[in-house]
């Protein structure tokens, strides 16, 4: 029926249908691929299809109100599109969030620790802007805003309501610019306004390094940055080769910063591999250890850490990993309870989610979020204290005692938490020595 070979057309043929056939085959596995890893990262078909009916809910909103809002301008796609995923990430926590263009830019200013604003660190907390610490030496902390201030205006207009982020590029600005904040305070009556100079705010890590009697030494973290272990470091040998025999660490109102620094200073003071903190989320790539890896061995001497509600995030984590090891003694007021992950997932070339994916957890399985870390000796000061201390620290040093009680009219006034420190390692030396 023939001898077998082909026609030329007819090979032609057989090689298009061939790689017809392949495409097919290529298609068909890399839709079963993409169709598999979305029902995984679902957590299964059920959430897969329910996800897919609620985003076509969705589109069909979006698409209803453009087409019939009666106000055309308040119903274009971009400008609903963004009000829906910013109302959806504000209904999960304060730490999620949608970043628009500018939004990813400021990411990149607070990665680099440097931008211009006030200087303070803050949450929302039922609706306001509150502070939770002012970084030290910031237009904030001379301004007098304690923990605890709520920020409920800017330039006269109300904030009250509005996210985070919102909320935040208000402060922000050009240094060197005024901006007029409206402060409700615990017991203060009514709010009252502060007007503050926006400055660049270089971020120092490491202030106060000295050494105090009976071959104390100190030193203050105002943040945890880039450079934050190395210069801790640097501090301990500088006090080592003064005859320093213990170390106070104050991390009060430290609001955090990087997980790295954090765990670069822990490091400091632990074994290699000791667990410092790990992480657990709904997905198996969110859950990570990090455990010492310093080279050298680890400073012996006797270590406690000043903490308080102002102590946040990566601060805890330092304070949990060290109790937890039995390492050092916590001492002050319970640890502010910031200890989740925020992942930044992109939508498109110039806009993403900021989403919380895990909790931090200490080495002995605590959760630090929402609870805090307790101190070993509890000693509660008052945000108008801690006010009150912040200046002794900054002032007494710059001008004679007779000027400083006439110009603040306040008696400067004993740092109990730090006394309590101090005692505690005088006794831990005492008994060493014996």
């Amino acid at each position: 029926l023939g001898s077998g070979n082909e026609s030329p057309k007819a090979k032609s043929m057989n090689l298009y249908k061939r790689i017809a056939i392949l495409s097919a085959i290529a298609i068909f596995f890399a839709l079963v691929y993409q169709f598999t890893g979305a029902v995984v990262q679902q957590g299964g078909v059920g959430s897969y299809l329910e996800s897919r009916r609620k985003a076509v809910e969705l589109k069909s909103a979006l698409s209803l109100i453009n087409a019939y809002y009666v106000e055309a301008e308040s119903a274009e796609l971009e400008a609903l599109t963004e009000s829906a995923l910013v109302g959806m990430m504000e209904s999960l926590d304060p730490y999620s969030e949608y970043l628009d263009f500018d939004r990813f830019r400021e990411l990149e200013e607070e990665t680099r620790q440097e931008f211009g604003g006030i200087g303070v660190q803050v949450e929302m907390r039922d609706e306001y802007l509150t502070v939770v610490a002012p970084l030290r030496g910031s237009p904030g902390e001379r301004a007098g805003l304690l923990r605890g201030d709520r920020i409920v205006g800017v330039d006269g207009e109300s904030i009250k309501g509005r996210g985070l982020a919102d909320s935040v590029a208000e402060l922000k600005g050009k240094p060197g610019t005024k901006v007029a904040i409206s402060i409700e305070r615990d017991d203060v009556e009514e709010a009252f306004l502060v007007d503050i100079v926006r400055a660049l705010i270089e971020v120092d890590n490491v202030h106060d390094t000295k050494l105090l009697a009976s071959g104390i030494g100190y030193l203050r973290v105002s943040q945890f940055g880039g450079r934050t272990g190395e210069e801790v470091a640097e501090a301990i040998e500088s006090l080592l080769n003064e005859g320093m025999e213990a170390l106070i660490i104050d991390l009060r109102n430290n609001p955090g910063g990087l997980l790295d620094a954090a765990v670069e200073v822990a490091e400091l003071f632990l074994p290699k591999d000791a667990l410092i903190v790990y992480t657990q989320g709904r997905h198996e790539a969110m859950n990570e250890e990090w455990r010492a890896n310093a080279s050298g061995s680890p400073f012996a001497f006797p270590l406690a850490l000043l903490v308080n509600p102002g102590s946040a995030s990566a601060s805890e984590i330092v304070a949990g990993a060290l109790k937890d090891s039995d390492r050092a003694t916590l001492v002050g007021d319970k640890t502010f309870g910031k200890g989740s992950v925020q992942s930044v997932l992109p939508l498109n070339d110039s806009a993403g989610i900021k989403l919380t994916t895990a909790r931090y957890y200490t080495p002995g399985g605590y959760v630090i979020h929402d609870n805090g870390v307790e101190p070993d000796i509890a000693i509660e000061i008052t945000p108008e204290e801690e006010g009150r201390l912040a200046l002794q620290r900054s002032r007494l040093d710059t001008m004679p005692l007779e000027e400083f009680v006439e110009r603040y009219e306040f008696e400067p006034i004993e740092d109990l938490q730090l006394e309590a420190a101090k005692k505690l390692l005088r006794e831990s030396l005492e008994n060493e020595r014996k």
